[in-house]
């Protein structure tokens, strides 16, 4: 079986900020690490390649520092690592970003693709389904337990409310959330050997796309303007016994014609 990982590197949500002028993150001396959800993608892969075998190769799209992401998966020991970079992929939306991912795929062919639900940066939750729409591949998002059957994975989807169990047949391609299970801290043996290995790295002419169809010109959407939620306004304080301040509260929703 050959499992395809797509990863994101992300910046650290501890330490982004704003550029007031502009309104988009600034990412200079801020800190990266792999997307959370991705790492949940990437252990889920593990355990089916431990218990089930399998090929694992881990995939991401970025500038080359994005090497580095691809170095920490083949410390938790995925097989192979794979690097899309090219200037003409910058600024790319959401479509334009999955269009390369599915034609990567496509490349390096795969029966179970997994990917995050989404990424902290931009939490859109939208390329994993848009990569499967590429593909025309079977898609199951917000997935919480994988078990791999003949021919098939049956999955659990969490809802708000409860879960729903589905049999898909492979190829599709499984977006993963965070009590899908815990992941492995890297093994210290293949945080020696994971600079050794090499990393296969895909551009625009690989992948046999053309420039108005990626990055920012193959973009269908543009961001105007990325700005954090200003302070809330102080609240009023009451001290006062439980029946005063079910008074009280009435008294104010009524005031706001909300009741």
């Amino acid at each position: 079986m050959n499992i395809l990982v797509f990863i994101k590197q992300v910046p650290d949500t501890n330490e982004v900020r704003i550029d007031p002028k502009t309104g988009t993150l600034i990412r200079e001396g801020v800190p990266s690490i792999i997307n959370p959800d991705d790492m949940n993608a990437i252990e889920e892969a593990l355990r089916i390649k431990e218990e089930e075998g399998a090929k694992v190769t881990v995939v991401t799209m970025g500038p080359p520092q994005a090497e580095k992401a691809l170095r920490e998966a083949l410390a938790m020991g995925v097989d192979e690592a794979v690097l899309l970079t090219d200037r003409a992929f910058a600024g790319a939306d959401t479509w334009a970003t999955s269009l390369v991912l599915a034609k990567a795929a496509e490349k390096l062919g795969y029966d179970l693709i997994f990917a995050g639900r989404q990424a902290i940066d931009g939490d859109t939750a939208q390329v994993g389904p848009e990569i499967a729409e590429h593909l025309n591949l079977p898609q199951v998002t917000y997935v919480e337990k994988v078990e791999v059957l003949d021919g098939e994975v049956r999955v659990r989807r969490a809802l708000e409310d409860g879960y729903e169990t589905l049999r898909v047949k492979l190829p599709c391609l499984l977006t993963c959330i965070k009590e899908l299970n815990n992941p492995r801290y890297m093994n210290i043996y293949d945080i020696f050997t994971c600079y050794s290995k090499e990393i296969k790295v895909m551009g625009l002419s690989d992948l046999e796309l053309q420039k108005e169809e990626v990055g920012l010109i193959g973009s269908p959407t543009k961001v105007k303007k990325s700005f954090t939620k200003g302070p809330k306004a102080q609240g009023e304080k009451y001290d006062v016994p439980a029946l005063e301040a079910a008074n009280i509260i009435t008294e104010k929703l009524k005031g706001m014609h909300l009741i």
